[in-house]
């Protein structure tokens, strides 16, 4: 019984454990795809590069962004970090 109980329990925990991946990443005020892709292509970069954004929100809070280049040109927003003011 006690073997039953804690593999219901643990799959219950599982259950509850997400990735990242599944999350997609909503552009913000200040991202560079707001609003839509930008107009400009990236042409000399080859597909599956890196590019980095940084700016500041309304709220002051810095933000990075990693955006990841498509085949087809456009850019793809894969993560975005907050960086506080005082590191704690």
């Amino acid at each position: 019984m006690k073997l039953l109980i804690s593999a219901v329990a643990a799959t219950f925990l599982l259950a509850g454990c997400t990735t990242s991946d599944t999350a997609e990443v909503k552009p913000i005020p200040g991202s560079i795809t707001y609003g839509g892709q930008p107009r400009t292509k990236l042409t000399k970069s080859p597909p599956g590069s890196v590019v980095h954004n940084t700016f500041y929100d309304s709220t002051g809070t810095k933000q990075l962004e990693t955006y990841i280049l498509q085949p087809d040109r456009t850019l793809k927003l894969t993560r975005r970090e907050a960086i506080p003011d005082f590191p704690m």
